[in-house]
């Protein structure tokens, strides 16, 4: 195979030297050239195909060609060198950049909280996924070494600047332009001898309509698909007849487990399902009122068709069969007894996530929600009762991060993911409130580590600024996994639910537990001291807060 170098690099295959017109010499015409007629690229190639870029040439000087040509040779190889070098230069700059967004390399990070967007519109183009790009570069950078005194003052630095501000409660017709489908389509009473809120609706199919045709929890997940062909098939035996019209019977929950995440909240839902008077969403985590409302289906993929309420009472319809079924027996219709199954729901979402209101509601409240879960739930249902499992906040950050990292997990990693997490925490808090910061979507999805999970009490001060305090049941995982008799009886005691037999209540108590740690992760071991040592003095106030709020100086966690 012959090379010819022109002004183009061209390698030419099959001996084409003599089809180009001096192309080494200093007359070389692009316009006669019929390599290099009309091209300013700096194409390659090599038996006629296209190589990649950082191919390494191999040029070959035919001795036959003049000193002109020599040098156009020496001139190819410089440049193909300096062309190489560039592209090497892009790809690890690419590879540093991608490696410390994501917490790959085990230097410091470079990403420091920036300003808050406050125009909704501006982000409506950019998924969830995306959000860490508003991060600026941090002036300090915290050592992978573990340095606790740099750490302890940007402690000091948040502490200072907590300040637990009472909420403004938005009222009902605010609640109402924000959602006006929802309150469409539930009512403002229930069905008085039913226990579980509960109502007819009328449905105006026919036998040939699917009720279920356009469920998005159907739609986008085949495990849902089975419950959904099951409840097609039994759709029509379960419809009451009146006066020419069908009607079917819609319910909501009686009760919320409402978090938090890795809290025990799935043992808990484990155990109360097996009570023969609670039934549970067609799944357990539905999601509606923190995600799927909005349109999230994943966090990282951004937004999807929102999904309405009637795809959410779908998944209630099981339940709402079993209680049509107790509303028309003979005992109930004669008697007037009432209908003492109860529907619950265990998103452990509801407590926490309120990070998709900027994209919806009005942000004219300095960065805090104008708008919370709590408030449409108590809208609709003032009497709900919420069951919040807790758990000492350090562990729980530890044993989230075990759950969700993908790779590279390690004590020492997590360290470094808690020192980045804490720069940005302090960053929002010298500029915007305590509140603004734990519902701030841009920071949430920033943070490497979820820190604002475990500030149960910002989240249960906002809850009890709608719910009155006997409407909300707060365990300790500590408690319940010593000793889990005490606590079920407390659960049960506070949903009034009837007496169990000994075997019943057995099934329920001794049971494994559910959700436990996988052993991989065990295998990992705890985290380190320092790690350790620094988040009890990020989550000590926060912790003292809810102690006192609660009255219980368990939940300082001191012993732990």
């Amino acid at each position: 195979m012959r090379y010819c170098i022109n002004c183009c690099i061209h390698l030419l295959p099959n001996d084409l030297h003599g089809q180009c017109f001096r192309c080494s010499g200093p007359s070389h015409n692009n316009q006669k050239c019929p390599v290099c007629k009309g091209e300013n690229k700096i194409p390659l190639y090599t038996d006629s195909k296209q190589m990649k870029l950082l191919a390494v040439l191999e040029v070959r000087t035919d001795h036959r060609e003049s000193w002109n040509g020599f040098f156009c040779l020496r001139k190819g190889k410089l440049c193909s060198l300096i062309f190489g070098l560039i592209i090497m230069t892009l790809v690890m700059a690419s590879y540093i950049l991608t490696g410390a967004k994501h917490g790959l390399l085990l230097i410091p990070s470079p990403f420091h909280y920036g300003a808050f967007t406050t125009n909704p519109s501006l982000m409506d183009n950019e998924s969830l996924s995306d959000m860490k790009d508003h991060y600026q570069p941090s002036k300090m950078n915290i050592s992978y070494v573990k340095d606790y005194p740099s750490i302890k003052l940007i402690i000091d630095t948040i502490t200072s600047k907590i300040e637990f501000m009472t909420r403004q409660r938005p009222d009902i017709e605010e609640l109402r332009k924000q959602e006006p489908h929802m309150f469409s389509v539930i009512p403002t009473k229930f069905l008085p001898n039913s226990k579980n809120p509960c109502w007819y609706a009328e449905y105006r199919g026919n036998t040939t309509t699917d009720p279920y045709a356009t469920n998005s929890y159907a739609l986008y997940s085949k495990r849902f698909r089975i419950i959904f062909d099951y409840l097609r098939k039994v759709f029509w035996n379960h419809l009451y007849h009146y006066k020419g019209k069908h009607y079917r019977l819609r319910c909501l929950p009686h009760f919320y487990i409402i978090g938090q995440p890795k809290c025990g909240t799935t043992d808990l839902y484990d155990r109360l399902r097996l009570h023969p008077e609670v039934r549970f969403s067609a799944i357990k985590e539905p999601h509606w009122w923190t995600r799927k409302r909005f349109g999230i289906i994943r966090l990282r993929d951004g937004f999807h068709d929102r999904y309405p309420v009637e795809d959410y009472l779908d998944l209630f319809d099981l339940a709402a069969h079993q209680i049509q079924g107790v509303l028309q027996s003979e005992v109930v219709k004669e008697h007037g007894k009432m209908n003492n199954i109860i529907i619950g729901e265990a998103s452990a979402s509801t407590m926490w996530d309120n990070n998709a209101w900027i994209f919806f509601y009005d942000n004219s409240t300095e960065g805090e929600p104008p708008f919370l879960i709590q408030d449409f739930i108590h809208a609709f249902q003032p009497n709900a009762k919420l069951i919040i499992m807790l758990r000492d906040p350090v562990e729980r950050l530890y044993s989230d991060y075990l759950y969700f990292a993908s790779a590279n997990k390690s004590a020492e990693d997590f360290h470094e993911k808690v020192a980045e997490s804490l720069q940005l925490f302090e960053n929002c808090m010298l500029d915007y409130s305590l509140r603004a910061c734990v519902y701030n979507n841009t920071l949430n999805n920033a943070m490497p580590v979820r820190l604002q999970v475990g500030l149960y009490v910002v989240y249960l001060l906002d809850w009890l600024t709608v719910f009155d305090k006997d409407q909300i049941l707060v365990l300790r995982l500590e408690d319940h996994a010593s000793n889990m008799k005490y606590t079920m009886h407390m659960v049960f005691q506070f949903l009034d639910l009837g007496p169990l037999s000994e075997k019943q209540e057995a099934l329920i108590t001794k049971s494994p537990a559910s959700n436990t740690r996988r052993p991989e992760d065990r295998s990992l071991g705890p985290m380190l001291p320092t790690t350790k040592a620094i988040l009890r003095d990020f989550y000590r106030p926060f912790n003292t807060k809810l102690a006192q709020v609660l009255f219980d100086d368990a939940f300082l966690w001191k012993r732990t």
